[in-house]
């Protein structure tokens, strides 16, 4: 009994040990083709192009798959089989691998989660019930997630505790201020406040000097003889040193006209665009400097260093190709200067105002902006460049049998552009008149702004080979200078065109404001001739303005938004308009400065001030003389023009106290002295007793001579005639 006994246990060991073995070769088994499974889907990762090289392990592939379940579920079987009470096997595994991983560095990730689940799974498969694993997986699962950095959801509850992050925007902007500077520029306009033309601008630091433009002015009516008229440079030829650069906006003689001067007392780099930097080196080939130019080509999105200031060039619309915006980063902050601009949907050039750019800069935040106000005073949008071209086909087509003449500005190179494209649309050939005209013409064509089919534009002396409606003539003088083509024309002192009733002559420009008179004049002898005359007042869009108008205004400011404004480029009118168009915009009216020429706006991020004054005015030039002629002269001037000259002249004996000979009058612009011999016998007479008069007194001083004959003179004479003509005595002593 007992041998039998021990025979059984002995069978029934072996029996379990085979089906352990059983057990254990089938779990080898599976393994195995659960091994070679994850190889062959490996190996397809890395043909499609997952992985260039080993294929690395995934989260999956780390994480114990169903497949464990099952062995501990075999392992189970098997132990329950023998008689054995299952383990907790799978929370002894877990154990392992959790201090494996602690040991290897790494941290518990959301795979934890998925051993909870399968744990659960098999707590249920016994028949176990499953404890609190949803709240230990939501708690794992918020623990991956705040280790991974992820954000709640919407609508999820902040903890007290919990840090708002910023947009990255805010975070961007309060480093930008963290690291920013605060400094102080003065800025001083030398001109173009109160006047239109001669606009220059200083941006000063402790250190360096920029400039923005260099402009002229035309005379006025009562500048007698004055050709220009530029700005006092004394203050920049005081800090020539600090002098970095002058900047341009564009090619126009409002904003470069005054570069050759300034240039022979102040040599600083001068840059601008390509057209701009073109037109000025034909004006300064005309002048002599002391030092060889540094002129300097840019295009719109340049940037330069200029000691304390960097000068962006920002691509705006105008009536000359090339223009742009300037934008200054200075210790003070961003300053943007508009330069002269307009909003064009549809420019000659196809390339519209950079507005992204613009916009990108008030978003930058900007401390002062400069903005032009010419047209402050105008409603709605300035019309574009293109109706003119559509007015001008019109022109041409009801004048087929007339020769053309067109005057507008010589740096329109828009303008001039469309004459020749409508020239050469109706056969006719294009001479190009005057100096001003024919630079910028040559220079737009040679830096590729013009466009001219090979034989278009002919010397202004081969037109007598050409029938008049085969001829377009385009000159200057559409502001009625009277040395301009078209003034000679009018008056028929143009040694090579003479125009008659088979001539039509256009006038594509508006006059500036002071010029209208001198314009008017040119008309009315024009019409006088029997000569047909189109201008914007006869016909529509036979001109655009190159400014803008309120809207455009509006824009500006609404792109930009600055803190402080001051308003620039115009008329004491024009920039208190502007000023209004600021303050209908949001601005606070104690942020808006409307300065005056040689006034200092002190700036800094914080706030804006007048603190005086620097040496401003104009300087007017004579011909080939450049400040020679003052006020003075010009008071003298106006007074020969209004009254006349009367000259005195005698030869006295001081020792003896007589008259040697004389006196003699002679008048200038008074009277004919022929028709008044009685005036003129009755003023000798007078000169004659108040030079004994000063004799019988013991006065022998010849100034005090001279004086005493002026005042009796200036007496009689006003009482005889109601005027006072200049009096110059010549006293001389022998």
């Amino acid at each position: 009994m007992d041998n039998i006994t021990v025979k059984e246990k002995k069978n029934n060991e072996n029996k379990k040990k085979k089906r352990f073995q059983n057990s254990s070769a089938k779990s080898q088994k599976r393994d195995k083709e659960l091994s070679n499974t994850q190889k062959e889907t490996g190996n397809e990762k890395i043909s499609n192009g997952g992985y260039f090289g080993k294929k690395k392990k995934t989260d999956k592939q780390k994480t114990p798959k169903a497949a464990s379940a099952q062995e501990n579920a075999s392992r189970a079987d098997a132990k329950r089989t023998s008689g054995a009470q299952p383990k907790p096997a799978s929370a002894q595994e877990n154990a392992s691998r959790a201090d494996a991983k602690r040991t290897s560095g790494a941290q518990p990730k959301a795979a934890s989660a998925q051993e909870n689940a399968s744990r659960a799974d098999a707590k249920r498969t016994n028949g176990a019930q499953p404890k609190t694993a949803s709240a230990q997986e939501n708690t794992s699962r918020a623990d991956a997630k705040r280790t991974s950095g992820a954000q709640p959801k919407a609508g999820a509850p902040v903890k007290e505790n919990a840090t708002a992050i910023p947009p990255k925007a805010e975070k961007n902007r309060d480093k930008r201020k963290k690291n920013e500077k605060n400094g102080k520029v003065r800025v001083i306009s030398l001109g173009g406040l109160g006047e239109i033309g001669k606009n220059i601008t200083v941006f000063e630091t402790d250190n360096d000097i920029v400039v923005i433009d260099c402009g002229l002015a035309f005379p006025d009516d009562d500048m007698l003889g004055i050709d220009l008229v530029i700005p006092d440079f004394s203050y920049l030829e005081k800090n020539r040193e600090k002098v970095r650069a002058v900047l341009i906006t564009h090619g126009h003689e409002d904003h470069i006209g005054g570069i050759p001067y300034l240039l022979k007392t102040v040599n600083a780099p001068v840059y601008g665009s390509r057209l701009a930097i073109g037109i000025i080196e034909k004006k300064l080939a005309e002048t002599t400097l002391p030092e060889r130019p540094r002129l300097c080509p840019i295009e719109a999105g340049d940037t330069v260093k200029l000691g304390d200031f960097m000068a962006e060039f920002i691509h705006v619309n105008h009536s000359i190709a090339d223009s742009c915006a300037i934008l200054l980063r200075t210790p003070a902050g961003n300053i943007f200067h508009s330069g002269d601009f307009k909003l064009d949907v549809s420019p000659i050039d196809g390339k519209m105002m950079d507005i992204t750019r613009i916009g990108e800069i008030g978003n930058e935040g900007v401390t002062l902006m400069l903005c032009e106000s010419t047209n402050a005073e105008r409603p709605g949008f300035t019309p574009s460049e293109k109706k003119v071209g559509n007015s001008l086909e019109q022109v041409f087509m009801q004048n087929t049998d007339k020769r053309l003449v067109i005057a507008t500005f010589s740096s329109n190179v828009h303008r001039v552009q469309q004459i020749i494209d409508v020239s050469v649309k109706h056969n006719r050939k294009v001479a190009v008149l005057g100096r001003s005209m024919e630079n910028i013409v040559s220079a737009a064509v040679e830096l590729g702004y013009m466009r001219v089919p090979e034989g278009t534009i002919i010397n202004i002396g081969e037109i007598k080979r050409f029938n008049p409606e085969q001829l377009t003539i385009v000159t200057t003088g559409s502001q009625g200078e009277p040395m301009s083509g078209l003034y000679r024309m009018a008056f028929g002192e143009h040694d090579k065109v003479q125009l008659s009733a088979r001539d039509v002559v256009i006038l594509s420009s508006s006059a500036i404001p002071g010029n209208e008179k001198l314009v008017g004049k040119i008309v009315n002898a024009l019409v006088k001739s029997g000569i047909k005359v189109v201008n914007d007042s006869t016909a529509d869009f036979i001109h655009v303005s190159g400014h803008a108008c309120c809207e455009e205004l509006k824009l500006m400011h609404a792109l930009v938004r600055p803190k402080f404004f001051m308003p620039i480029h115009g008329e004491s009118r024009h920039l208190y308009a502007h000023k209004e168009i600021a303050e209908f915009m949001g601005m606070n009216p104690a942020n808006v400065f409307v300065s005056d020429i040689g006034r200092v706006l002190e700036v800094d991020r914080y706030g804006a001030n007048f603190v005086g004054t620097v040496p401003s005015g104009r300087t007017f030039v004579d011909g080939s003389g450049v400040g020679d002629v003052g006020n003075i002269v010009l008071r003298d001037r106006k007074h020969l023009s209004q009254d006349g000259l009367i000259v005195v002249v005698a030869t006295l004996d001081m020792e003896g106290g007589t008259i040697l000979s004389g006196p003699d009058i002679v008048s200038r612009g008074f009277i004919y002295v022929r028709e008044a011999e009685d005036l003129i016998e009755s003023a000798r007479k007078i000169t004659v007793n108040a030079i004994e008069r000063c004799f019988s007194h013991g006065t022998y001083d010849w100034m005090q001579i001279k004086s005493d004959v002026r005042d009796d003179l200036s007496r009689f004479l006003f009482n005889k005639t109601k005027r006072r003509p200049m009096i110059l005595p010549i006293i001389m002593n022998i």
